[in-house]
């Protein structure tokens, strides 16, 4: 029996990629073409009427906060229609598959995104289930460390933590510790969380996984992992500049200290190390084998999926023992575990970290990146790209594009340069991911880190808040672009 299926089965997938072959036309089977024509439509009734979508959608947008609407619904529907002018215009030119051609190269863009995004996100979850950062956390609240030194100290663990966790995870996790803190001394909770987003902002933009922005750049494979590394020191001053300014106006109090009772969960310190060997597959496959960055995140998803199996059938023989009243039985299969089973926690599933991730976040990507990428087929980036950088140069272009990061977010306006692709030097282009990074810490909304943390300090960190320090973060920004253009001047030639 086992001979016969062992040559027969063979036989069949070869019969099968025959018919393939044969079936399938020739022009399905040729490469698609990668390189998109160049075409001018923004004075078209069908250019302009995008544009006019476009900013519809990012008024609703910024309202996020006024009218409890998700900002994900109102850009996936302007994508949506935006591509259905593009689709229009591409026809009425006599181009049939141009719109076609043009929309899969910007969904490619945002599927590895998406994936990537997904595998750092159930990682970052999982280590989060399993207690990892709330050991963090109590170990600063029960310190009992005078309300500077916890500045200090929520500050430098959000610069250090965030090119690993990223920004966005990195400001929540502090923020919850000032507030734990502060209690009711709110002017230091809003000063602490100022402090912390822009600490946050700056320590992501020297790798690829502490910020969106950094992400699409490395990914798009401008500057390689270790190329990142040149912003250190900018990043530093960034930071430091501000903080030293914010310093003199945090209150000198000592708070009482606080109780801990954070524990690591069985596996946490495997679930650390399988993040570690997925970022260090993530690095190695791009760099030495020049695979797409996903491809390493998630074979590491995968092998979190495996070990998410064992903590799984762990829980599951737990709770049999201790349903069947052999309490004994459970600890001594626990017997190499320091955590006792804890029967109020349901049955480990990996599934629901792969639910906790920013699905909101992830959607609104998508419909930020086919927005651009639709304008962008209506040549409005090649417009932009020629006024901005041939007009004004790109160092300029590059300082707007921090300060306009700010207003807008950062990643539409990372994007779009990245859609430009302008004609610049590594040194430009470490100086527009530098801007980007932290031009958005100018405004609480400049960053998906301030807009989260005033959701974590609602009514305490707002947008006057951070506003009223706006001149600090200007001289840290300013200082960290100084500091760039001269630690860093060899790249500009």
């Amino acid at each position: 029996m086992n001979k016969s299926n062992s040559g027969v089965l063979p036989g069949t997938v070869w019969a099968l990629i025959l018919l393939m072959c044969v079936t399938v036309p020739v022009d399905a089977l040729a490469v698609a073409p990668t390189v998109l024509t160049e075409v001018n439509l923004t004075g078209t009734w069908l250019g302009i009427l995008a544009l006019v979508i476009f900013f519809a959608a990012y008024v609703l947008i910024i309202a996020e906060e006024t009218i409890r609407l998700r900002k994900s619904k109102p850009i996936m529907v302007a994508a949506g229609f935006i591509w259905l002018l593009v689709g229009i215009a591409f026809v009425q030119q006599g181009d049939a598959l141009g719109a076609s051609l043009a929309f899969k190269h910007d969904l490619l863009e945002f599927a590895e995104l998406f994936l990537f995004l997904l595998a750092a996100m159930t990682y970052i979850n999982t280590m989060e289930e399993r207690g990892v950062f709330d050991i963090l956390r109590d170990w600063l609240v029960v310190k009992g460390f005078s309300l500077r030194k916890i500045f200090w100290l929520t500050g430098l663990v959000a610069f250090c933590l965030s090119p690993i966790a990223d920004n966005l995870t990195t400001a929540l996790l502090m923020a919850t510790v000032v507030i734990s803190v502060g209690g009711s001394n709110h002017k230091f909770v809003a000063i602490a969380c100022v402090n912390i987003v822009v600490a946050a902002n700056a320590g992501g933009v020297f790798s690829p996984f502490g910020d969106i922005t950094t992400l699409m750049v490395w990914q798009k494979g401008i500057i390689d992992f270790i190329g990142f590394f040149a912003l250190v020191v900018p990043a530093i001053v960034n930071w430091l500049v501000v903080a030293l300014i914010l310093n003199f106006a945090v209150p000198k109090v000592q708070p009482e200290a606080l109780e801990g009772r954070a524990k690591l969960k069985h596996g946490a310190l495997i679930v650390v190390a399988l993040f570690l060997l997925t970022i260090t597959m993530a690095v190695t496959g791009h760099n030495l084998l020049h695979l797409p960055p996903v491809a390493g995140m998630m074979t590491g998803l995968g092998f979190l999926k495996l070990f998410g199996f064992y903590l799984q059938r762990r829980d599951e023989r737990f709770a049999y023992v201790l349903k069947t009243g052999l309490m004994s039985s459970a600890l001594a299969i626990d017997s190499k575990s320091r955590e006792a089973p804890n029967t109020a926690q349901p049955t480990y599933d990996i599934y629901r970290n792969l639910q906790r991730a920013e699905w909101d976040s992830l959607m609104f990507f998508y419909g930020i990146i086919m927005c651009v990428g639709g304008l962008g087929a209506f040549g409005y980036l090649a417009i932009g790209s020629e006024l901005l950088y041939g007009g004004l140069g790109p160092t300029t272009a590059n300082i707007l594009v921090g300060i306009a990061s700010a207003i807008v977010d950062n990643i539409p306006v990372m994007f779009a340069v990245l859609e430009m692709h302008p004609d610049m030097s590594h040194g430009q282009w470490l100086l527009v991911t530098l801007t980007a990074g932290v031009g958005g810490s100018m405004l609480s909304v400049g960053s998906a880190a301030g807009v989260a943390v005033m959701g974590q300090a609602r009514g305490i960190y707002t947008f006057f808040a951070h506003l009223k320090w706006a001149w600090a973060i200007a001289i840290g920004y300013a200082a960290s672009i100084a500091t760039h253009m001269w630690l860093n001047a060899a790249a500009f030639a």
